[in-house]
Order: C-alpha cells, then sequence, then structure tokens
C-alpha cells in the first residue's frame, strides 16, 4: 500500500473562499491534508508577517465537509510559520497555496500572498505550489481541478532543486478549454499603481485610492504571459534561495570596495 503524502494547504482569499475549498476537495484524494488559512482575505500582502499585535489560532468546521480546517488572524505567512510551529504533528511533505482568484503570473509573485505562503515554506526546506486562475470575477475550478494531482505526483517524485517553488497558473476559461500545460519561463508582466484621489467629505482632505494597471512589456514567446494568453496553463521553477547577482560580483566587486574604503578627502 502506496503512503499517502501529507499536505498543508493555505491560501490568501480567505479560509472560507471557494478555490481553497476546491483544492483541498481534489486534494484529498490523494493525500491527507491538513487546511490552515487567514481568517479573512490577505490579497497582495506578499510575504509580510504580523509582528504589531497578537495572532490568534482558531479550529473551524466548512459546511458539509469533514475536513481540518484552521484559521490565523494574520497573513499567508504567518499561517506557514504557526502551522508548522504549534498547528502540525509533523511536517508536511509539500504545502500547496490557492486556488487563487486572479493570476499570478510574470513578476506579481512579488506581490501574491498565495505565492509567498510557499516561499515562506520553501525557507522552510518543504516544497511548495501555487496555483492560480486567471478568472478573476467569475473563476471556474471545476475546470482546472483534473490538472492538481498530476502536478502534486509529479513534484512529490520529481523534486526541484533545493530553495525553489512552482508557481502555476491557468488561462481564462474558453469555449475550447485548456489546450494543456506548459513548463516554462516567467514573464515580466505585473500590477503597476494607478492612484485615484479622492476629497474627504467632512474635512476636505484628499485620500487615495492606490488602484491598479497592468505594466506590460515585449515578452518571450515562451514565457508565463503569452502562454497564458494563448489559453495554455503554465507551470514555473522559481528559485528564490539566493537572490545575489553574481554577475556584479564578479564585475564589481574591486571598484567598490576600492571606492567606498578610500578615505574621504
Amino acid at each position: 500500500m502506496i503512503k499517502r503524502p501529507f499536505i498543508l494547504v493555505t491560501n490568501d482569499d480567505g479560509v472560507y473562499a471557494p478555490g481553497i475549498k476546491h483544492l483541498w476537495q481534489v486534494l484529498s484524494k490523494v493525500a491527507d491534508i491538513c487546511v490552515v488559512a487567514p481568517a479573512s482575505e490577505q490579497s497582495a500582502v506578499s510575504l509580510s508577517i504580523t509582528v504589531r499585535h497578537p495572532l490568534r489560532i482558531e479550529k473551524i468546521e466548512w459546511p458539509f465537509i469533514e475536513a481540518e480546517v484552521w484559521t490565523v488572524n494574520g497573513t499567508p505567512a504567518d499561517c506557514v510559520k504557526l502551522a508548522l510551529n504549534v498547528i502540525l504533528p509533523r511536517a508536511p511533505q509539500l504545502i500547496v497555496s490557492g486556488i487563487n482568484r486572479g493570476n499570478n503570473a510574470g513578476r506579481n509573485v512579488l506581490y501574491s500572498g498565495t505565492v509567498a505562503a510557499v516561499i515562506e515554506g520553501v525557507m522552510h526546506n518543504i516544497p511548495g505550489i501555487a496555483f492560480s486562475v486567471s478568472d478573476y470575477f467569475n473563476p471556474d475550478y471545476e475546470k482546472v481541478k483534473h490538472y492538481i494531482p498530476s502536478v502534486i505526483h509529479y513534484l512529490l517524485s520529481h523534486p526541484l532543486p533545493e530553495g525553489t517553488f512552482l508557481n502555476v497558473n491557468f488561462p481564462k476559461h474558453t469555449e475550447t478549454g485548456i489546450k494543456g500545460i506548459r513548463f516554462t519561463k516567467q514573464g515580466k508582466e505585473y500590477w503597476t499603481e494607478n492612484p485615484e484621489q479622492r476629497e474627504h467629505p467632512a474635512e476636505g482632505s484628499p485620500y487615495y485610492w492606490l488602484g491598479s494597471k497592468l505594466a506590460q512589456f515585449d515578452e518571450d514567446d515562451d514565457s508565463d504571459i503569452v502562454l497564458l494568453k494563448e489559453g495554455y496553463a503554465t507551470a514555473v521553477p522559481i528559485h528564490i534561495g539566493d537572490l545575489t547577482h553574481h554577475t556584479s560580483i564578479k564585475e564589481c566587486r574591486k571598484t567598490f570596495e576600492n571606492f567606498v574604503n578610500k578615505p574621504l578627502a
């Protein structure tokens, strides 16, 4: 008998979001699952952690679903930290985050709470996968669920290099369906600011909604941004183990050290 893997499931849309329930439903057929997710939506919080107020853990029940589910009144990274150090009886073999509403392709991984939960796991030497769908207003989770077990099985049997996680995005739903899934590279696109100024009705002072708009670039044909537009799902291995720009060290070390160590005139 093959032993079922133990997987931690989390997200940034909150513990009651439809996406995380769909993720649990598909994974619970092939693995033992514990859900530890934010008590409220934590989209775009990136890798932030809570240090200015206490964190509380609560065990809850999902209606009509028998699952082990915990909430934390903090960020996705908080959830992973408390899961690994307080909640779970043993370390999981994998951390899976999602299914996020809205894609996390391109450089949006730097803002994503969905992705951040997986990054937190990687920093604890636990591999992870982030799942997102491009449809924000009307995501069809049923159309993507059958891809998830294969991705899970692949990563468990073909581990990524240390310090690396898998970022998986599904395209917007079309009548022809998803063309397949491609193992590919990260694109450049991201959501940039689009501030909208408004005025306080009583004080007359200005305030802002940060807003957003897409910052678009010339993309490689094999990037996740282009492939998603063509109807493919994308799986991008992203490495966060060493963020050093080693070429700069090789080319600039001597010049930098000579310049900054020289006594001021």
